[in-house]
């Protein structure tokens, strides 16, 4: 009985994950990468300023992307920045490593 109870417990586990995994590659796919969509964020990636709502709602929304603007010199010195670093903390939004 209790392998049994472990078992249901390890599944259910494995079926939370993988709907998760399963949520976050819907979401992935729905974004479009777009650096414009981070306009609200260039005062405090400028100075350092704590950023607005707008500004981390956004951020939250182009995470899928961030690994693609790192690569990007263009855009690399902006996103890599430390008030870059500073905003993304701020927001709860983890900077990847790529």
């Amino acid at each position: 009985m209790m392998k049994l109870s472990y078992s249901g417990v390890a599944l259910c586990v494995v079926v939370m994950v993988a709907v998760m995994v399963s949520e976050e590659a819907r979401m992935a796919e729905a974004v479009t990468c777009s650096p414009v969509q981070l306009s609200s964020c260039l005062g405090p990636i400028n100075s350092g300023s704590p950023p607005s709502t707008t500004c981390c709602q956004k951020l939250r929304e182009q995470r899928p992307c961030l690994c693609g603007y790192l690569k990007n010199p263009s855009l690399r010195q902006y996103v890599n920045s430390p008030n870059a670093r500073k905003l993304a903390s701020n927001c709860g939004v983890p900077v990847p490593q790529c």
